[in-house]
């Protein structure tokens, strides 16, 4: 059996701005006390469908959906935290995407189908556009955590321009995981 890719398909942030206010947020979390695993800044994304573990030919695949894509490079505002499942038991701190969610939701519609051919279900959860930071490892001064979050829901994290679409690979690896570009389709 061919080695299997573990991918999903996203926009990256190359915005230095955007990434070192990234940075200042998360150590806010931190100072919080909780126990967090952060995401890097250099690895936090836009994710617009995890694959999971798929062959390079189901890869090559997914490029040639991506290709017939259209969409013009368009502005992403991110503003505000947030969290996963709720306030009661965080998971996964997020920041929010303002504008740009219309764009958004319109190339993940345009890819669903596709994908559903080459045999991807639809995602159960639905499209919630947004950027992880962090992870809670454990409830560890949660009210602190919760606080902290609640009082930098309108933080502007600043804009992107979203011009490339990526089919990422991701490598876990005990030091967290290592992002590579497999393919891209620009706006």
């Amino acid at each position: 059996m061919p080695d299997m890719i573990r991918s999903f398909v996203a926009f990256d942030i190359d915005n230095k701005l955007v990434l070192r206010r990234f940075s200042e947020v998360q150590n806010i979390l931190v100072a919080t006390g909780a126990n967090l695993k952060l995401v890097k800044p250099q690895n936090i994304h836009i994710t617009m469908r995890f694959l999971g573990n798929i062959s390079p030919s189901v890869v090559d695949l997914v490029y040639e959906e991506m290709r017939k894509i259209s969409y013009a490079p368009f502005e992403v505002e991110i503003r505000g935290l947030g969290v996963f499942p709720s306030y009661n038991y965080p998971r996964v701190i997020w920041a929010g995407v303002q504008e740009g969610v219309d764009t958004l939701r319109d190339i993940i519609n345009q890819l669903d189908l596709p994908l559903r051919r080459v045999g991807f279900k639809s995602d159960s959860k639905g499209f919630n556009p947004h950027l992880t930071l962090a992870r809670v490892k454990t409830g560890q001064h949660k009210a602190e955590l919760i606080t902290c979050i609640k009082t930098c829901t309108d933080y502007e994290f600043g804009t992107i321009k979203a011009n490339c679409l990526k089919l990422k690979k991701s490598v876990l690896t005990p030091r967290g995981p290592i992002y590579s570009t497999i393919y891209e389709v620009t706006g």
